[in-house]
């Protein structure tokens, strides 16, 4: 059975931290392709940022340089550290699988809330 578990969500003070992380299990992790995802009340959900499996790394332009994405291939885990966080990074932040080569996201965790507020 494949488990996608991401934990480190909560209440942040604007220009606080926060990283979060997302187990995974089932997988074979070293050949997904990793995600984030964020989705806010009334708003489509966007990629925040990916990771191949060789560690190649996409992050979208409103993060970028703010946010990092990263993978522990012993741990089966990708983790997304956030900096400088902003009231418009509140959201529902989600991890996804992907198998290399293919396009569509296969496997989807349940998601953790961020909340930027002072």
């Amino acid at each position: 059975q494949v488990q996608l578990v991401e934990s480190g969500g909560g209440l942040v003070q604007p220009g606080g931290s926060l990283r979060l992380s997302c187990a995974a299990s089932g997988i074979i992790f070293t050949i997904y392709t990793m995600g984030w995802h964020r989705q806010a009340p009334g708003k489509q959900r966007e990629l925040v940022a990916n990771i191949t499996s060789g560690g190649s790394t996409n992050v979208a332009d409103s993060v970028k340089g703010r946010f990092t994405i990263s993978r522990d291939y012993a741990k089966n885990t990708v983790y997304l550290q956030m900096n400088s966080l902003k009231p418009e990074d509140t959201a529902v932040y989600c991890c996804s699988a992907v198998l290399a080569g293919r396009v569509g996201v296969d496997y989807w965790g349940q998601g953790t809330q961020v909340t930027v507020s002072s």
